[in-house]
């Protein structure tokens, strides 16, 4: 039996609040979720959230990502880029597998990599 100490997910990532503003450029390792706003790029090892309420305000380099919120800008990944009816893009996808749903904006243009 493992002690609860012992217990551990090993999912980290990183979170920037409602409320919080942020200028400048931010790095991740791990899974990264915006509920806020950033003015600058993000480039991330992992999964890329932008909540309902977040403003994006540069380029989103990552490995997935789920948008809800606000882009403007490019967003470039390896893998799927999910634009929930939530969302607004302006701006250029590169992705493996796109999926939009029905009430997302999105004006841009948009290439599929392999």
């Amino acid at each position: 039996m493992k002690n609860k100490e012992n217990i551990s997910s090993g999912v980290t990532h990183n979170t920037l609040a409602v409320g919080t503003f942020v200028k400048g450029d931010v790095k991740a390792e791990e899974d990264f979720r915006i509920d806020g706003r950033l003015e600058g790029s993000i480039e991330c090892s992992g999964r890329v959230i932008i909540g309902q309420q977040a403003e994006v305000t540069g380029n989103i380099e990552c490995e997935d990502c789920d948008l809800y919120g606000r882009v403007d800008g490019n967003i470039i990944l390896n893998g799927t880029v999910k634009l929930k009816s939530s969302s607004h893009l302006t701006g250029e996808i590169v992705a493996k597998y796109v999926e939009i749903e029905i009430g997302a904006f999105f004006a841009g243009s948009c290439k599929m990599i392999n």
